[in-house]
């Protein structure tokens, strides 16, 4: 069963960013018939947790072409995400206004702005980001839950079958 659990977690545990602890909470509900079943298990995995662990899962997630995506220090999903809004490729600008956007939305919660950039573009994340800095906080840490099961259902679609 152990080797079991860690093949799972091994398979599995990167879909949250730097929180494995959501594939092992959603092992014991296996096994899975189907992607979407996984997909639930994990989900609900994460949104059963304490509320400290689940804003540290949204902790674990690096600022949008922050510091830690510029020096390469991002999971390579994080990185190919980025890249996938052009976030990679932005202009001083651009940049400019994401560490604006960052800054201010970080100082009014406590954690990163999320957001499954595969489903955006550069403007549609920073529209997001300043509408969002109007919810309260309950309402902003599930908004960010939501954003980051979407990622890792588009991280889950991506691994081989």
């Amino acid at each position: 069963m152990a080797a079991g659990r860690e093949a799972f977690v091994a398979r599995y545990g990167g879909l949250f960013e730097h929180s494995p602890w959501v594939a092992e909470a959603a092992y014991e509900r296996g096994p899975f018939v189907s992607r979407e079943d996984l997909l639930s298990a994990l989900t609900d995995a994460m949104r059963a947790a304490p509320l400290e662990r689940r804003v540290a899962l949204i902790r674990a997630h690096p600022d949008l072409a922050g510091k830690a995506a510029i020096e390469g220090r991002v999971t390579a999903d994080s990185a190919r995400e980025q890249g996938s809004a052009s976030l990679d490729r932005l202009t001083p600008d651009e940049h400019e206004v994401f560490t604006r956007a960052n800054t201010a939305y970080r100082e009014r919660f406590g954690f990163p702005f999320v957001i499954c950039v595969r489903e955006h573009d550069k403007e549609s994340i920073i529209a997001s980001a300043r509408a969002r800095l109007h919810n309260d906080q309950g309402t902003e840490v599930e908004v960010a839950l939501g954003e980051i099961a979407k990622i890792a259902r588009l991280r889950l679609e991506d691994l081989p079958r």
